[in-house]
C-alpha cells in the first residue's frame, strides 16, 4: 500500500472520531524517519485512545500493520509508525506542548481538506 493510501485511510478514520485540528506534514526531505507525520489531537485521553486505535483499526482492515506503536497502554501521545507514515496523535494539552508543526515547520502541508467531512454536510 502507497504513503499517499495510508493517508487517505488514517485522515478518514481520525476524522470519523472527530479528531480535531488533522494535519500532514510531508517530511521526506527533512528526516529518515519517514515520508509523511499526520498530526492529530483528541479533547480528552478517551478520546485520544479512541482516536489512535480508530487509525489503527482501519489500516490493520487493509491489511497494514504498525511496524511500531508507542503508548498505547495510557498515555496523552500515541504514535503509529508505518515506516513511511508516522501517526502522532495527542491530547490536546500535550500537542501544544511538544508543538511538532514548529518543530517541523520546514515541512510542507499536505492539503487534505478532500478528506475531511465538514460539520453539517
Amino acid at each position: 500500500m502507497t504513503a499517499e493510501e495510508k493517508i487517505k485511510i488514517a485522515v478518514k478514520a481520525l476524522d470519523s472520531k472527530r479528531a480535531e485540528n488533522i494535519q500532514v506534514l510531508k517530511v521526506r526531505d527533512l528526516t529518515i524517519l519517514g515520508d509523511y507525520f499526520i498530526i492529530a489531537n483528541g479533547n480528552s485521553t478517551t478520546q485520544t485512545k479512541a482516536l489512535a486505535e480508530e487509525v489503527e483499526f482501519q489500516l490493520s482492515q487493509k491489511g497494514v500493520e504498525p511496524h511500531h506503536t508507542e503508548g498505547m497502554n495510557g498515555s496523552n501521545w500515541y504514535i503509529l509508525d508505518y515506516t513511511d507514515v508516522i501517526v502522532h496523535v495527542f491530547y490536546q494539552e500535550t500537542r501544544e506542548f511538544y508543538r511538532l508543526e514548529q518543530l517541523w515547520a520546514d515541512a510542507e502541508q499536505v492539503d487534505i481538506s478532500d478528506l475531511i467531512i465538514k460539520e453539517g454536510e
